[in-house]
């Protein structure tokens, strides 16, 4: 069994799904943004300005900056109500409709009766988005505020502008209970580029599909076919019997995790197809895969469910 990124049909596609421009706090303007992701070479980016009434509750029309080699999906990072730390939600939301209606958010601080983070996800889903749980770490997210984003297709499990900025960039503490609890995620890769600090380029997602549409790459991202790097490529993940096979570029690690502390790695010199043994996954419902390249770069596999 392979998972769905490696078996259907089309090429990768790279892209960033979390971008701020000047109709928020990120400090370029929206053209600008597009033009140095695409001379970056990068396929598509989602421009996900903050949605709250401080900022008029922007969905940016990308739709200017899309030409025959690059794209760009609408969104947006979701702002209403309280975590159990009292601060506001953040959830990251591609391919809302430019019509989103806004919540009672008028800035950065919950409001009493404003709907819920896990009604605002709800909604964004329904309205066509793919859903992600931003940066859990540095947001404080408990399990408990996990848990009750029920409608979530993803959580942000590497976020390079929280690297850069506060080091608190990892999501995989929340996502590996809610994948042991059953939980059908896959997992992002992200900028948060603000660009006022060395917050761009840095994590990404390689998304499979035929064509380098907003409703091609959406799909895909819906249905997990895609995976996550900050430069490593994947080129292949297969379960057998008694092991997974993994192809890649250059790496010297090849690991699989699993549930609680279920983890074998391969270690060696510019592996590029490595066979890691499955012994220790009886009592796993889930793993997934991360390749380390000798920079100390990482790539991650969403989750295969055994």
């Amino acid at each position: 069994m392979a998972l769905t990124a490696f078996t259907r049909p089309g090429r990768f596609w790279r892209g960033n799904l979390h971008t701020h421009s000047n109709l928020s706090d990120g400090a370029l303007e929206p053209a600008e943004v597009c033009r140095r992701y695409k001379a970056e070479g990068y396929d598509f980016i989602a421009l996900t300005d903050h949605f709250i009434g401080l900022y008029g509750y922007p969905v940016a029309d990308t739709l200017p900056f899309r030409d025959k080699t690059f794209t760009t999906l609408l969104g947006a990072e979701l702002h209403s109500g309280a975590m159990q730390n009292g601060e506001l939600w953040h959830i990251l939301a591609v391919g809302l409709p430019a019509d989103f209606a806004p919540a009672d958010a008028p800035h950065f601080r919950p409001v009493e009766g404003q709907e819920t983070g896990p009604e605002i996800a709800a909604r964004a889903v329904a309205a066509g988005a793919f859903v992600a749980v931003a940066h859990p770490q540095w947001s404080g997210l408990t399990l408990a505020d996990a848990r009750s984003i029920e409608a979530a297709h993803a959580v942000e499990i590497y976020n390079h502008g929280c690297a850069t900025g506060c080091d608190r960039a990892d999501g995989f503490s929340i996502a590996d209970l809610l994948l042991s609890e059953g939980r059908k995620l896959s997992l992002i890769a992200t900028d948060d580029a603000h660009f006022t600090e060395p917050d761009h380029f840095g994590g990404w997602v390689m998304v499979k599909a035929e064509e380098n549409t907003p409703e091609a790459l959406l799909a895909a991202l819906k249905d997990g076919a895609f995976y996550s790097t900050e430069g490593p490529e994947l080129r292949g993940v297969e379960l057998g019997d008694s092991a997974v096979t993994v192809e890649s570029s250059a790496a010297a690690s090849v690991i699989l995790q699993g549930h609680g502390s279920a983890a074998v790695a391969a270690h060696g010199e510019s592996l590029t197809r490595t066979e890691v043994p499955l012994a220790r996954f009886a009592n796993s419902p889930w793993l997934r895969v991360t390749v380390i390249d000798r920079a100390g770069k990482r790539a991650w596999s969403n989750p295969i469910w055994l």
